[in-house]
């Protein structure tokens, strides 16, 4: 059995200095587990496209004037997500099949950008959305996690950036204890 060193997000194929280490994201970057992520996404993306072009459409003439706005903007950050979800998958799967080298994906990564988001609207006025057009958008906002966790992942995994040193919560208490002159 492997074991954690707790300093890196390597695993150990055994507890000898300098053992050769797994990287488990490259394993699951060419897995099942991705092509079955590969598929979710991209059925997503086909199913909220659908029912934007035609039920969606027709539900948002319903809505009142401010709610109608936030339909629209959520309805442009719901296409972006997805669109910037299925271009990523798409370029994992090209490098999975071997039409691509790491290399030449991270050189075109600058055009797809996988950062997180969260619904722009006020709760309160999400929730006057149609149930199906929130149930899209937060669909969409849990595939983009999971593809953003994959990404930096990935990246650290393949050089391309550092792993995170301490947690989000953990520098927020430093700037706060700062803050206050602890």
């Amino acid at each position: 059995m492997g074991r954690h060193d707790g300093q890196t997000s390597n695993w150990s194929t055994n507890d000898a200095p300098g053992a050769t280490t797994v990287s488990f994201i490259h394993k699951l970057a060419a897995s099942d587990a991705f092509r079955t992520l590969f598929r979710e996404g991209m059925n997503l993306v086909e199913e909220a496209a659908t029912y934007l072009d035609g039920p969606g459409r027709q539900e948002s003439r319903q809505l009142r004037r401010p709610v109608a706005l936030a339909y629209a903007t959520e309805s442009m950050r719901l296409t972006t997500r997805l669109m910037q979800v299925a271009s990523w998958l798409l370029l994992q799967r090209a490098i999975n099949e071997g039409e691509m080298t790491v290399a030449q994906a991270w050189s075109e990564k600058h055009r797809v950008r996988i950062t997180e988001q969260s619904v722009a609207c006020e709760a309160s006025m999400f929730e006057e959305l149609p149930p199906r057009f929130r149930q899209f958008s937060l669909k969409s906002l849990r595939l983009q996690a999971r593809v953003a966790y994959l990404d930096r992942s990935m990246a650290v995994a393949n050089g391309f950036a550092e792993a995170p040193t301490c947690s989000g919560v953990a520098t927020q208490v430093e700037r706060l204890q700062a803050a206050f002159g602890r």
